[in-house]
């Protein structure tokens, strides 16, 4: 394994750090390397081309009150794979706030779970006075990555290859003041990228389209009755999904200042729009009073439309018995009862039906982006450790027959979310490779695992050894090589990292 360490961010938290989302699997990295050549146990397939991206949270500094695991900055880490080979490289993502931070040595901003009265600056956000920390989501559009922040705010670009950050995006000038939230959506068929964002003023919701290339196209309003706490979206062939949940800010509170979401007693409604459609083609849909995260997938059947994603049965938790973890009830999977969901919504008499296709409690799934928008049948998506925010293990849902694979994680051992990367050349859904990135806390290392997406419950065909050992994260995201401005100059693979 040949290593060098490129970079290194000024922290200020303690040695002796306790917090339960800063120590054990969630201890943050402050050191940023290349590493090629990396050790490889089993063999890694030859047809295995392209990068596994993953951004999240990774704090420096202590925060100003108390610190929430969504308020680290965003650092990504990338593993690449050519040729039966592969090589690392971790990076922050140097945002607007992240330097400032660095250059006062301390916390500057409120985060999710502060009072936004004691940030020392103006920020970004649907909630305000926020950093942007561009640490929830990553993906790759037009050449680029682009990581994202789930409370809305800038596009920060990323060279995919070496993770060094290119600036924001500006979309010519057209780039929205209200920002974007994580979770955008790129149609590989189309090469476009769907998106949309969220705040506390009318009309409280925006969607919009970017080209091929790169190019802000179509952005409209979406009215909602007042301000909402969306998370995700999703698209099929011909329409934009975006939700109105019953999950969100309290007005009477917000009023005051005050930022707390309340479980309102109200329906789960859908927008439904065309892609290029605007406020007057939304046609809205209701449902069972819900919360949902994460969409796995949506696709037009007939004259239906069918959407799928993770139904929570208990959105607001009781806080646990131990003070320190109140806030993080959220996190858990058990806890918010979160199971796999359908919901059909149909064109003709505007009717939806809905069922639950799990018991069991997974999230955060992912799937062969090739089938995004269109009919599918794989859901690859995480377990949980009961009572964490913790990834312990991977299923491949079949949503078509009801049949489940499982792979689990031994104790101790946690795993980020898992990305489906198609064989060079394959035809079937499930041909290629799931690639995830491991926290060992019994031997202190991290690897990533390579599984057979057809078999992943036979474990991995090969484990690569990374140079440090990473932090628990969450969102990730595959782009095989032809989609990376020059993965075939060997030259710049190896050497254009600053």
């Amino acid at each position: 394994m040949d290593i060098e360490l490129v970079g290194r961010a000024l922290t200020t938290l303690p040695e002796d750090d306790d917090h339960p989302y800063r120590s054990g699997p969630w201890r943050p990295q402050v050191e940023e390397f290349r590493a090629d050549d990396l050790e490889v146990i089993g063999d890694l397939p030859t047809d295995l081309d392209g990068v596994y991206l993953r951004n999240t949270e990774n704090p420096v500094h202590p925060a100003i009150q108390r610190y929430h695991p969504f308020d680290g900055d965003g650092m990504v880490h990338m593993v690449g794979f050519r040729d039966g080979t592969a090589f690392y490289r971790n990076r922050f993502v140097r945002t607007a706030g992240f330097e400032a931070e660095q250059d006062a040595g301390r916390s500057l901003w409120a985060g999710i779970a502060e009072d936004p009265r004691v940030a020392e600056r103006e920020g970004w956000g649907a909630r305000g006075r926020m950093k942007d920390a561009s640490s929830t989501d990553i993906v790759v559009h037009a050449g680029q990555a682009l990581t994202s922040f789930y409370q809305c705010g800038d596009l920060y670009r990323l060279d995919p290859l070496t993770l060094q950050t290119m600036g924001r995006a500006t979309w010519d000038g057209r780039f929205p003041a209200e920002g974007v939230s994580a979770h955008p959506k790129v149609d590989d068929r189309t090469g476009e990228m769907l998106f949309f964002n969220y705040g506390k003023e009318a009309p409280y919701m925006h969607y919009g389209v970017v080209d091929a290339d790169n190019r802000l196209v179509h952005y409209t309003d979406i009215p909602l009755p007042g301000p909402r706490l969306p998370h995700d979206m999703a698209i099929t062939e011909n329409y934009a999904i975006l939700n109105d949940l019953p999950l969100h800010w309290d007005e009477d509170l917000l009023k005051k200042g005050v930022h707390a979401a309340r479980m309102h007693d109200a329906p789960t409604r859908f927008a439904v729009i065309p892609r290029r459609g605007t406020s007057t083609d939304i046609r809205w849909f209701e449902a069972d009073p819900t919360y949902v995260l994460h969409w796995t997938n949506a696709y037009e059947d007939g004259e239906e439309i069918v959407l799928e994603g993770f139904y929570q049965d208990n959105p607001v938790p009781d806080p646990p018995k131990e003070d320190r973890m109140r806030m993080f009830r959220y996190l858990a999977l058990d806890v918010m009862q979160t199971r796999l969901h359908r919901w059909r919504f149909d064109l003709r008499t505007g009717r939806t039906r809905e069922e639950h296709l799990r018991e069991e409690h997974t999230e955060f799934g992912m799937i062969n982006e090739g089938h995004l928008g269109r009919d599918y049948r794989y859901v690859y998506a995480a377990t949980a450790k009961p009572g964490w925010f913790l990834f312990d293990g991977l299923v491949k849902h079949d949503v078509k027959t009801g049949h489940d694979e499982r792979f689990a994680l031994e104790e101790g051992v946690f795993c980020s979310e898992t990305v489906m990367a198609p064989r060079v050349g394959a035809t079937a859904e499930d041909d290629g490779y799931l690639v995830t990135l491991t926290i060992d806390t019994n031997r202190d290392c991290s690897e990533a695992l390579v599984l057979d997406a057809a078999n992943p419950a036979d474990g991995p065909i090969a484990r690569v050894r990374l140079p440090q050992r990473i932090s628990s994260g969450t969102h990730a995201t595959w782009a095989s090589g032809e989609e990376i401005p020059g993965w075939f100059d060997v030259e710049r693979a190896a050497d254009a990292v600053t």
